[in-house]
């Protein structure tokens, strides 16, 4: 029983450190040297992580994967229409040292 509240705790507090912010796409950055994605929004950021409270910008963890692939597609699609996103993070910065992972994009 202790190993369940344990997990729930770990849970809870990982999604109250995270942030979002809802907006429009600015620019969006892939760099080669690493291949590192990242994108700035119009809007304010709310709940950022201290890794991530000094930027404004948030960064796709995995551009390998089948979610970073997905995500970026999302982006593209979102700024060559001019629509409003929103964004939710992971509340960890584990691409970068100060930008945080974005885990959830959608379309408004």
């Amino acid at each position: 029983m202790k190993k369940i509240v344990l997990f729930c705790m770990m849970l809870i507090s990982s999604n109250v450190a995270a942030g979002w912010q809802d907006g429009q796409i600015t620019q969006i950055i892939v760099r080669q040297s690493d291949g590192l994605h990242y994108f700035f929004m119009t809007g304010t950021a709310t709940n950022r992580p201290t890794c991530a409270a000094e930027q404004k910008y948030w960064m796709i963890k995995d551009e390998n994967s089948v979610a970073g692939k997905s995500q970026l597609s999302m982006l593209l699609t979102a700024y060559a229409a001019g629509k409003t996103i929103h964004v939710s993070g992971t509340g960890e910065c584990s691409r970068w040292v100060d930008g945080e992972d974005v885990n959830v994009i959608y379309l408004k």
